[in-house]
Parts: C-alpha cells; structure tokens; sequence
C-alpha cells in the first residue's frame, strides 16, 4: 500500500462559470496543493460537492487527478454515501481508475444503528481491494460512528483509518487507545489536528490546508518532533481562520477566499453564491 501521508487535502472541485467541472483548473489546483505541504489529496467529499457530482464526473476527477499526480501524491477517491451497493460500485470503479484509497462516509438520512454501520463498511471493504478510511461527520450525518464500532471495523484488513470529525475527544481517545497499532486516526477538523495529534492521532484531513498547507505541515512536524510550544502557537494563529471557514457551510467560505485571492475555483454548484 502506498503510504497515504498525515497531511491530506479534502480538495474543492473547480466550476466554470457556467457550472461546469473545470478538470484542467483541478490537475493545476492538485498539483498546487502537493507543492504546498498535503501529502494526498481527498477527491469528491464533502469539500469537493460530493452530492452534486455525477458518477461520471467523480471518476474523470480521479483519473485526472491521479494522472497529474502520478506516485508524487495519493489520490482518495470519495465513493461511499448512503446506499451500499452504490458505494461499492462507486469504490470498484474509482479502483480501476487507479486510485490509492477511498474515503467512505457513514450514511446520511438512513440514520442506521451501530451493528447497520458495522455492515455496511465492512461489506464495501470486503469489495475492493482498495485501503479504505471510514468518515465520521455527524453534523452533516445526523449519525455517529461510535468508538466501539470503530475498534470493531479496524479488524478488518483493508479498513486501515477513520477521519474523525466529531470534536468528541472522549471518543477519539477511546478510539485511539482500542484500535490496531496501524491504523490511522485522522482530525476531520482544521482545529482539532493539533489536540487529536497530541494525543496519538495520526494526521488530518484539512480544509484550509488549500491556503495554510506549508503553515499547518510546519505544525505537524513541530508537534512531532516534540517542539510541542511551537506546535501550539502555530494552532493558535490559525484558529481564527478555521472559524471564517466555516462561517457558513463549507465550501462557500473556501472557494470564496480562493477566488479573491487569484486562484478561481468558481462558484459552488448548488446553491449558488
């Protein structure tokens, strides 16, 4: 298994104004993003308007992306929603493109019970042969993946992480402590990487990585390397900037600061800003 890297991008697709995927703005924006610190990059989730995109969409973005990247960055493909057999479908397709891993979110609307979710990632795992990371956003999901459950999945081989953006530490500790020694925990939070990472995580899956990547390694690598009062002051200065990204629902805050700063990535699909 290639080795997907702490530091992974959840990346906005770009729009043309008219709507349309911009696939050369996203290889420029992939390439953009490795050069500033991600080791990888997640493709089609919540930051990239997942829901809005086509399947065939979703696939060319993979294809292209991993065909601009090569072996320089991983490519996680974000195939899993709330219908099994689509995700593995979705996941066997994102596969024969060549992706590294796939990203699957914990269902949302169905709202299934623990032993439903242990189910259903497991049988998308047992799909593909792809490493598979487990997404757990409850605010948007209205469904947490709890920790029992989690230690349960990180049994199975090629389920190899979770993003975890709960903010509920209790949990993220429980998870940390119970799973296999390999298995990555990853903040789904810009402010919550320094905390998850000082307390045995593994990485993050960032959103203002797109404009503070070399800032946020810079954290990373100072938190490793045991500097943990540099690592600190690093997190303070970016917390206000975690707060304006998320004034309103993620990607508009982003992509609106992209595009004033010179890198358009357009409009977000729907609704529109």
């Amino acid at each position: 298994m290639q080795k997907l890297g702490r530091l992974l991008t959840a990346m906005v697709t770009p729009f043309d104004e008219s709507g349309e995927v911009d696939f050369e703005r996203a290889r420029r924006l992939a390439r953009a993003l490795i050069n500033a610190g991600s080791d990888g990059l997640v493709v089609s989730g919540t930051t990239g308007e997942s829901p809005t995109l086509s399947w065939e969409e979703k696939l060319r973005l993979f294809g292209e992306i991993k065909e601009e990247l090569g072996d320089e960055g991983a490519v996680i493909a974000g195939t899993g929603n709330y219908s099994t057999a689509e995700s593995i479908e979705l996941t066997q397709e994102a596969e024969a493109v060549g992706v590294d891993a796939c990203l699957l979110v914990v269902p949302y609307y169905n709202k299934p019970t623990q032993e439903g979710l242990y189910l259903h990632f497991k049988t998308v795992a047992e799909s593909t042969k792809l490493p598979c990371i487990m997404y757990n956003v409850p605010g948007r999901t209205s469904c947490n993946l709890t920790a029992e459950t989690v230690i349960r999945l990180s049994e199975v081989d090629n389920i190899v992480g979770v993003k975890e953006a709960s903010a509920n530490f209790r949990q993220i500790a429980a998870i940390i402590e119970g799973v296999r020694d390999d298995f990555l925990v990853y903040s789904g939070n810009d402010g919550d990487t320094f905390p998850l990472m000082a307390m045995g995580g593994y990485g993050v899956v960032g959103v203002i990585t797109h404009l503070v990547g070399l800032q946020t390694r810079d954290m990373m690598d100072k938190l490793l390397a045991g500097d943990v009062g540099g690592a600190a002051a690093i997190h303070r200065r970016l917390l206000p900037l975690v707060d304006a990204m998320f004034l309103v629902a993620n990607p508009i805050p982003l992509k609106f600061a992209m595009n004033h700063l010179g890198f358009r990535v357009g409009p977000t699909r729907n609704p529109r800003w």
